[in-house]
């Protein structure tokens, strides 16, 4: 529990700091930085006494960042993105630990040089990166860790052209794309987690040869981004990423969506809901029925809490 409390508390130093930097940013008249982050604490409370219909008293929190940063120039784009989220569930009988109802690190970076012909279009090299604050587990099995930091770890590199006809909206293609996974638990490498080659075993169950800590992938990649306020006081922010391996399967589409709206109440209360898609073929997953395969994974996350959104917009326009 006080690692938890620990790591949501530098989450929320984190936003602090992030908040302070770009209002000393506006003070400049000459600034192409735009910038604007979505960030709170949602947290609930549930007591039951002689209650019929049933319940568990427990308490949750969960804190979350949203914020983007691009530099606008005539030239050349540089748009950057940043989501945390960590929340977890607590049974205040003492019955279970901690669990986990969000986690997540997600970075991603792109630049673009302006093509001339048509100054909606860029020649663009994309980066992302993706992981996870804490360990994972199947609850209520919560003896057998499943995932941890950088296990797994996503690396993607893409190089492509992107269609950007305005700042809410972006469609980037790319027939050069590189995807690396990283899995840095050597016990979730030797049973070939998410995709990585399992450890080599003898006839008794020995490992001969452990486990890779790391796979490349290389294939074609597409993202759409489309943020906008959708009416007054509700925000809506999307993205859609897809990606084929040339080399394995590449009918076998990896998918990630993600689509987070937020509304406010004033200036510092909201609620949020958050809803998350992801395929990926190489991340095997066992049903209730014992069955293991690859399977469509949906989480949702909704809250109400204290939110603050900041925005830093440039003077300037695009030319």
């Amino acid at each position: 529990m006080r690692y938890f409390l620990l790591t949501l508390t530098l989450l929320v130093s984190t936003l602090t700091f992030s908040q302070e930097a770009a209002d000393s940013s506006g003070n400049s008249e000459d600034r192409r930085w735009l910038l604007k982050s979505i960030y709170g604490i949602n947290g609930t409370n549930s007591s039951f006494v002689n209650w019929n219909a049933g319940g568990r008293n427990n308490i949750s929190l969960l804190g979350f960042v949203s914020a983007t940063a691009v530099y606008d120039n005539p030239v050349f784009d540089w748009d950057n993105s940043l989501d945390l989220a960590l929340g977890g569930l607590q049974y205040l009988d003492g019955s279970e630990g901690l669990q986990k109802t969000d986690d997540r690190i997600e970075l991603s970076s792109k630049i673009g040089y302006r093509l001339k012909q048509n100054r909606h279009y860029y020649l663009s090299f994309v980066g992302g990166f993706r992981t996870q604050f804490l360990d994972g587990f199947n609850y209520p099995n919560d003896s057998v860790r499943q995932s941890t930091f950088m296990a797994p770890g996503y690396v993607n590199l893409a190089l492509g052209i992107d269609f950007k006809p305005n700042d809410n909206f972006s469609l980037f293609i790319s027939p050069a794309a590189a995807k690396f996974t990283f899995v840095r638990d050597q016990n979730l490498a030797n049973l070939g987690a998410f995709g990585v080659q399992a450890a080599e075993l003898d006839q008794n169950g020995s490992i001969l040869t452990p486990g890779r800590q790391f796979r490349e992938e290389l294939g074609a990649s597409l993202r759409m981004i489309y943020n906008r306020e959708v009416a007054k006081n509700i925000e809506m922010k999307s993205r859609l990423e897809l990606f084929s391996n040339y080399l394995d399967r590449p009918e076998n589409i990896d998918v990630n969506a993600d689509v987070l709206f937020n509304f406010k109440v004033n200036s510092w209360f909201s609620a949020s809901a958050n809803f998350t898609l992801i395929y990926d073929h190489d991340i095997l997953i066992t049903d209730a029925d014992g069955n293991t395969g690859p399977r469509t994974q949906f989480k949702s996350v909704l809250g109400v809490g204290i939110s603050y959104t900041m925005k830093n917009f440039s003077e300037k326009k695009k030319e």
